[in-house]
Formats: structure tokens, C-alpha cells, sequence
């Protein structure tokens, strides 16, 4: 029996997942929670095998979530369920420690696919994202966001999202001069000038909603 846990803000999507899980034999859904924060608390209880959780949602999201869960649990299979296209995110999600990506328009028995694959210990890629990586259109140019290092991919998305240093040097435990020394980094690998240019860029890429 694989024991698996959902990290979803919406009760009715955690509904949902918890009711399809429920009919695979093999599936078990024993432990939930609504925000990063939570999903931190269910890995340092333990109980399970694979963690489902959404990329954003409010408070800690999923992406820092992800990376702080890696650094507690690194063997822990961390599949990401999200509204973004995979495209856009998927390729960063997987080398931020991700064991798989998928969008939540996908077929329900493809997240039980996933979540057996990965409990095995391997990746899971999509059919559609390994088409992009096996043409090379993912990698060939790889977009600016995809070249920040994994603390400035955090900077960024919490600056698109409008949070001011101060506020992300206590959300991440930094300082504001490690933030800001962040910020100027992240500018100028993306070659942008302002916090709203990140946020028009992170709009335009489906990187926030």
C-alpha cells in the first residue's frame, strides 16, 4: 500500500483526490494539509510514502515549500500538481528537487500513474514535456527564469508577487542586504530593470497567476 499525502489550499480539489485515490487498491490518502507551512509539519511527522502538492497557494507556497522539504527529506517523492502549464514550469520544478510535474487538467488515472512511478524512486515526465525535451525546444534556449539559481528563483517569484524585501528576508530567514544582493543578481541575469518587469514577466511566462 502506497500512503500518500495531498497539499492542496482548496478543500474540494483535496476532496476530490482523496475520493479518486481512495478506489486504486494499492492507494491511500493519510495525511492532508492546505499550505506549505502544514506540508512541512506532515513531512517532519512522517507517515507516508509520496506528497502531492500544489504549487501555489497562500502563506509558503509550493515552491518553497518544495525546497525546504528536499533539505528535510531528500529521498521523500514530492509530486508537484498544478495549474501551470508544465512547459513553463516543469523543467524548473524538476531540478528544484521535484519528482514529477503535472497539470491539473490531466487525466485523474495520469496522477495515479505519477504517484506510483515516483514511489519507485524515479522521475515522472509527462508524454507532452518529454516530446519538448526529446525535440530539444525546452533546452535549446532556456528562458531566463530557468538560469536564477534556486534561491534567487525564490526571490523572484516572491518579488513578482509583490512582497517587499523586508517581508522575504523574514519569510526565507535572510537578511535584507542578502536579499537585495538576490535582487540585483536576478536583474541582471534576466536582463530586467524593475520588480514590476518581474512581475510582467512572470505573468506572461504563467509563472503567477
Amino acid at each position: 500500500m502506497i500512503r500518500v499525502a495531498i497539499v492542496d489550499d482548496h478543500a474540494i480539489v483535496r476532496a476530490g483526490l482523496r475520493q479518486f485515490l481512495a478506489e486504486q487498491i494499492d492507494l491511500e490518502v493519510v495525511a492532508e494539509a492546505a499550505d506549505g507551512r502544514a506540508a512541512l509539519d506532515l513531512v517532519r511527522a512522517g507517515g507516508f510514502d509520496v506528497l502531492v502538492m500544489d504549487l501555489s497557494m497562500p502563506g509558503q507556497g509550493g515552491v518553497d515549500a518544495l525546497i525546504a522539504i528536499r533539505a528535510r527529506a531528500p529521498e521523500l517523492p514530492v509530486l508537484i500538481l498544478s495549474g501551470f502549464p508544465e512547459a513553463h514550469y516543469a523543467t524548473a520544478l524538476l531540478r528544484h528537487g521535484a519528482s514529477g510535474y503535472l497539470n491539473k487538467e490531466c487525466d485523474p488515472q495520469e496522477i495515479v500513474d505519477a504517484i506510483r512511478v515516483v514511489h519507485q524512486g524515479r522521475r515522472y515526465v509527462t508524454r507532452a514535456l518529454a516530446e519538448l525535451l526529446a525535440e530539444g525546444l525546452v533546452n535549446v534556449e532556456r528562458p531566463p527564469h530557468e538560469q536564477l539559481s534556486e534561491r534567487e528563483f525564490q526571490v523572484f517569484l516572491r518579488l513578482a508577487q509583490g512582497e517587499a524585501i523586508g517581508q522575504i528576508a523574514l519569510g526565507m530567514s535572510l537578511s535584507v542586504k542578502t536579499v537585495s544582493t538576490y535582487r540585483t543578481r536576478l536583474l541582471e541575469k534576466m536582463r530586467l530593470s524593475s520588480n514590476s518587469d518581474l512581475t510582467y514577466y512572470a505573468l506572461k511566462n504563467g509563472l503567477i497567476r
